[in-house]
């Protein structure tokens, strides 16, 4: 039975593929609970970055092990009501604008972009890793040991190339996954994969534009031990994980076009890496 259903939607992948698999590839449905929730929760995170960089939230508890944070810096003034209440220094406040920015692109993903369903237990637990991440960052500039508000004067060599990798990767994966949406939505082109666009300088380039604004974010947080260790964890999830799931799958769907694909564009993830 599992495996008509699989037939049925076009993933014709191991069961043991299948399950290891946050998308349920082939079919194309909307599944409203997941999407709610999903949209909800990343929607929430800006607010709990907020609390932590603005109030401290949770830092009573690093404080009783012996940890250090820094005050809360000047407030910024920009004559715009709206970010000045925020009372948020310039360098907390770009932060914050990165968990906005996250949490925006990955809920015009979920409502506009994606077209496979989400159930509720995936929304739960992508919501919740994001969040996870980008409150470890949040943590990581709060501390004294590990902030890289430490390094200079504002603004920091780590806050300038961490927020150009972030501003990067998120607009290169937003543009990317907008270009495929646009190719998939015409039926001439059903049952083609798409290699144009950003997409034919790596196979799975929104992969790697999250890897690289991933880095970026957690340079412009922690310094640059913080970023490589971000930019390592998840290129090494990709390249493990997710590019051999979505690899199998394209090579059983799109059989000797997909072939062609990776002859043309030999780089999976990253141009010039990987």
């Amino acid at each position: 039975m599992a495996e008509k259903a699989a037939s049925a939607s076009g993933d014709l992948r191991s069961a043991a593929s299948r399950a290891q698999d946050l998308i349920t590839r082939g079919e194309y449905r909307i599944n409203p609970v997941g999407t709610t929730l999903f949209v909800l929760l990343r929607s929430l995170d800006p607010l709990l970055q907020y609390s932590i960089l603005a109030h401290g939230a949770g830092t009573a508890l690093l404080h009783r092990v012996g940890l250090r944070t820094l005050p809360p810096g000047l407030p910024t003034h920009t004559g715009y009501p709206i970010i000045d209440n925020l009372g948020l220094s310039p360098y907390r406040l770009i932060l914050l604008g990165m968990a906005v920015g996250s949490a925006f692109k990955h809920d015009i993903w979920a409502v506009a972009i994606g077209a496979e369903p989400m159930s509720p237990q995936v929304a739960l637990v992508v919501s919740v890793f994001n969040t996870l991440v980008n409150s470890i960052n949040s943590y990581a500039f709060l501390l004294s040991v590990s902030s890289a508000s430490a390094q200079s004067t504002f603004p920091q060599p780590s806050l300038i190339v961490g927020s150009a990798l972030y501003v990067t990767g998120i607009l290169i994966e937003l543009i990317a996954e907008v270009q495929r949406k646009r190719f998939k939505a015409d039926p001439k082109n059903k049952g083609k994969p798409y290699t144009g666009g950003l997409w034919s300088f790596a196979r799975h380039i929104n992969y790697g534009a999250y890897t690289i604004w991933r880095a970026g974010y957690g340079t412009a947080a922690g310094g640059w031990a913080l970023g490589i260790l971000n930019g390592a964890f998840f290129f090494y999830n990709f390249v493990t994980r997710g590019v051999p799931l979505l690899n199998e799958y394209c090579e059983k769907r799109y059989g000797a076009d997909w072939e062609a694909f990776k002859r043309q564009t030999k780089y999976a993830l990253i141009p010039g890496i990987y």
